[in-house]
């Protein structure tokens, strides 16, 4: 019996060490109204807020927290994504890469749908939302 007993302690042990190691995902959900060209579209989950925009065709994620990386995906209207991985810009606060969304989104009410992956020591933030062109 105690040979038993020691057995199912060591097996709850590596149980509980790999359920701690399994990533945690977190749902980002939008601020508000989303508009990535007028550099007005604010991510949050918590006390983690990212803010998503476009400078002359380069997209920028800027988190609260240093993000290990940053995926964003531009889905068309047949829900297929295209994925453009960001590079960190100077510090990993901020992550960049040159997509087509301002042209996608270049009028006033044009918009397109986004995905972000967001990821955080051993965390995922993700969200699925639209941008959509105020001005």
């Amino acid at each position: 019996l105690p040979f038993l007993l020691l057995g199912g302690y060591i097996a709850s042990d590596f149980y509980i060490e790999h359920k701690a190691q399994e990533e945690r995902v977190f749902q980002l959900v939008p601020f508000g109204h989303c508009d990535v060209l007028n550099k007005k579209c604010i991510l949050k989950s918590g006390e983690f807020e990212v803010n998503v925009y476009d400078e002359g065709g380069i997209t920028t994620v800027n988190s609260t927290f240093p993000l290990d990386s940053a995926t964003l995906f531009l889905v068309d209207k047949e829900n297929v994504p295209t994925v453009y991985r960001l590079g960190m810009k100077d510090s990993p606060y901020y992550w960049k890469n040159r997509t087509p969304l301002r042209d996608l989104v270049a009028n006033k009410g044009d918009n397109h749908k986004l995905r972000l992956i967001a990821k955080i020591k051993g965390g995922q933030y993700i969200s699925e939302f639209y941008t959509q062109t105020t001005k």
